[in-house]
């Protein structure tokens, strides 16, 4: 594979994957709500603080350096969107799309936590389901795009880490303090405050094109 991601680059490609497949009425994203999605704190190893200008620039790269993401606009909106674009670049599955994303937004995971975390995005069977679609990670074409991690001391399961960043550093090996294998039922309560939050920022992006389409009508009056 020749891409090599920084982290922020990977934390708004994987929040814009995450988000179609988790929210679709809210995708593409605007920038405000992209920025909301790099900072949730829910769902995401390492909580990032990111300020506007850092998502705006890597959206720029990920757009003309790397190809994958694009701005969108609709009709009758004067508010830039913004979408991945991974089917461009490769043919991944659904399923395998869901395990880099949670790979991207996670970082290392068990194929039993890649289970429970990807079943918001995208329904697996079991276990044996992600260890296959792994190994298909492995060997596919471009790739491999994921490799699997030295055994943790008192640990029964071995860890899976993406490529997208180049070979996983030491200190991205630790695992989170806490994490479930049990699949959830209905939305979370975070992934609703999450919903919140794409549209409070969607409201927000909206208010200040109306703001500043007011103050360009007003100024044409002298």
């Amino acid at each position: 594979m020749d891409i090599e991601l920084n982290p922020v680059e990977l934390r708004v490609l994987g929040c814009l994957i995450e988000k179609e497949m988790a929210t679709p009425d809210h995708y593409p994203l605007t920038l405000n709500s992209l920025v909301s999605a790099c900072n949730q704190k829910s769902n995401r190893f390492p909580v990032m603080e990111l300020e506007q200008s850092t998502v705006e620039h890597t959206l720029y790269e990920l757009r003309m350096e790397h190809k994958l993401a694009i701005e969108v606009t609709s009709t009758g909106s004067r508010v830039a969107k913004y979408k991945h674009n991974m089917a461009d670049q490769w043919s991944f599955s659904l399923s395998q799309i869901a395990i880099l994303c949670e790979l991207f937004v996670r970082g290392p995971q068990t194929p039993g936590d890649l289970r429970a975390h990807c079943s918001r995005l995208h329904s697996l069977a079991d276990s044996k389901e992600v260890e296959d679609l792994l190994h298909e990670l492995i060997t596919e074409e471009d790739g491999p795009f994921v490799v699997q991690l030295p055994r943790e001391p008192g640990k029964r399961e071995r860890r899976w880490a993406h490529l997208f960043g180049g070979a996983p550093e030491e200190q991205e090996m630790l695992p989170e303090e806490h994490t479930s294998t049990e699949l959830p039922t209905g939305q979370t309560r975070g992934e609703r405050i999450e919903i919140l939050e794409l549209e409070v920022a969607d409201l927000r992006q909206d208010l200040d094109a109306l703001k500043n389409a007011f103050d360009t009508f007003k100024s044409s009056f002298g």
